[in-house]
């Protein structure tokens, strides 16, 4: 896949496109992406996807939080999976954000980034206040010479549609199986190992301390999970905790400590890729060491049962 940067596009080919955050590349976005491929092979063009370096809404309120699904790097590689031809990534500034729909399509779409045919999400808007629909798009794609076409609707066996908000709703419950069946990929977070409280190698089960690479990714449901630990080019089996240490009185500081089973090695300071699985259960306050080493003891092989 050919990754554009806005501020080095030069002499792109003719191709057709699509906008839109993606945040997830998840089921709905794949069925989009797969009618924008036919689309592209039936005029014999690029197929590409548009997006956004950051969430336009953070250019505009620098206190919201995204709550990403995919960090930028991650969704360039969940894109790439999908077979697309190319990525231009838009550097959204506040200036753009004044754009009209009209504008933005002749500016940047045909002027800047040559689309010559636009696939719109059913329900997409796009331009300043998102104020025009598919309607207003045709006409104006019309005047601007260019092809427009209204993507199908997407909807599941339960006839619901699928969307970034219902995945994050359902990862803010621990329904990680729920969220990586609409996603069609295990969700997953990535970071360094840190220095930890190291109270886990005393009671035989060292954890590794995951620092997010990203502040704005979201973190799943404080729970006991498990997990599939990428590191070093090995998949390797863990149990993962999200939350305060109630048993070792860890105050309100959410930790996020994964205990890669059978594993001795020396990772700190080293890179980890983590998939949600399953969540086991609640965090819980346990009456001491020895009842918290029972209960991870029964972690462990509901883990294993699992993975």
């Amino acid at each position: 896949m050919e990754i554009i940067d806005q501020s080095k596009a030069r002499n792109i080919s003719p191709c057709v496109a699509t906008v839109g955050f993606f945040d997830g590349v998840h089921a709905g976005h794949r069925f989009l992406i797969e009618e924008l491929k036919g689309i592209a092979k039936l005029q014999n063009l690029k197929s590409m996807v548009v997006t956004f370096a950051v969430h336009p809404r953070k250019v505009l309120n620098t206190d919201f939080q995204p709550e990403l699904l995919t960090t930028l790097p991650e969704k360039l590689r969940q894109l790439e999976s999908t077979g697309i031809d190319g990525c231009i990534v838009l550097n959204f500034t506040i200036d753009m954000a004044k754009l009209s729909a009209y504008d933005f399509l002749k500016t940047v779409l045909k002027e800047q980034f040559n689309v010559h045919t636009l696939l719109v999400g059913h329900d997409h808007r796009f331009g300043h206040n998102r104020e025009e629909g598919y309607p207003d798009y045709k006409k104006y794609c019309e005047e601007l010479g260019m092809d427009v076409f209204k993507a199908t609707e997407f909807k599941t066996d339960e006839d619901k549609n699928i969307s970034s908000s219902e995945i994050r709703a359902a990862l803010k419950k621990g329904d990680v199986e729920l969220a990586n069946r609409l996603l069609t990929y295990p969700f997953s977070i990535q970071g360094s190992v840190v220095e930890g409280f190291k109270n886990g190698r005393g009671i035989g089960f060292p954890t590794a301390n995951i620092d997010i690479q990203d502040p704005d990714k979201l973190i799943p449901a404080i729970g006991v999970y498990a997990v599939r630990v990428e590191w070093n080019n090995l998949q390797l089996k863990g149990m993962m905790n999200i939350g305060n240490r109630p048993t070792l009185e860890n105050g309100q500081n959410i930790s996020l400590e994964v205990h890669i089973l059978d594993f001795d090695e020396d990772i700190y300071h080293q890179f980890l890729k983590i998939e949600f699985i399953h969540k086991i259960r609640e965090e819980q306050k346990f009456n001491g060491i020895e009842e918290l080493k029972n209960q991870l003891q029964k972690d462990k092989l509901a883990v294993m049962a699992i993975l």
